[in-house]
Parts: structure tokens; sequence; C-alpha cells
């Protein structure tokens, strides 16, 4: 039967609380050592506000537990770290050395240089005056 078929104010779900039923002696050894087995997981994760008491544990696996409310310590800052102040020394000034700048380098040789090819990817190879067939060569060069 559907909800839409009953007639309407009416619903299908109960509310009543079922009775729980006792354990029975191995029920009761066996959730023992369920909860010894759980105390002793939480202290192995260093969670030692996490570990119940036999009831506390009774409630939680039922699902009727509520967590006690923590109390959390006022945070006073503390004062803040300054390092001492340390002695000024004065600059050692600029006689150390020669601070002119460097001269761009030229080119000086006897011969003279016409460009830079690029013969296979990345490979330059200087061209000059002298030898312009090697330029022809590395135009017609494929790839």
């Amino acid at each position: 039967m559907t909800m839409s078929m009953v007639g309407p104010g009416l619903t299908t779900t109960s509310y009543k609380k079922r009775k729980q039923t006792k354990r029975t002696k191995a029920q009761q050894l066996k959730f023992e050592q369920q909860h010894r087995e759980y105390n002793k997981s939480m202290k192995r994760i260093h969670a030692h506000d996490q570990m119940m008491s036999v009831e506390d544990y009774d409630l939680y696996v039922r699902g009727l537990y509520k967590p006690k409310a923590k109390k959390f310590k006022e945070l006073v800052p503390t004062a803040v770290f300054q390092r001492p102040q340390q002695q000024q020394y004065p600059s050692a000034g600029t006689g150390i050395g020669n601070c002119t700048k460097k001269e761009s380098p030229t080119y000086s040789g006897e011969r003279q240089l016409l460009g830079i090819a690029t013969m296979h990817k990345s490979n330059m190879v200087p061209i000059f005056a002298d030898n312009k067939q090697e330029a022809i060569d590395i135009a017609r060069m494929r790839r």
C-alpha cells in the first residue's frame, strides 16, 4: 500500500518504541569483549578521551549516547618574543675595490664575421667573409 492510497492525514509509520530484549550470558561476554577492543583501539590511536565505561559503551552501541561537553581553557596569549638589539657596526665604505663598468667585448680578429647560421636544430655555426660557400651549404641542408 503506498502513501497515495492512504486517506489524508493518516500515516503508516509506527512511532512506538520497541522494548529491548535482555542479553544472554554469551551475548554479554561478547559485548564486554567488544568494549575492551574498542577501548584498546582508542588507546592505540592516542584518543584517550574517547574511551568509555561499560554503561556509556552500551548507550553508544544502542545509539543513545550523548557525549559530554568539553570544557575549554581560556587562551592566554604569551608575550611576543623579541630578539635583543644587536650592536650596530659602521659600514666598511667604498674603498675596497674598483667599481667601474666592464667594457663590452668586441670582435677584433683578422677574419670578418658575417653572421651565425643554424646548421642542425640548435647547432650554431659562425659564417666568415672568406668562406661564403659554407653558408650556402648550410642553407641548402635539410632537416
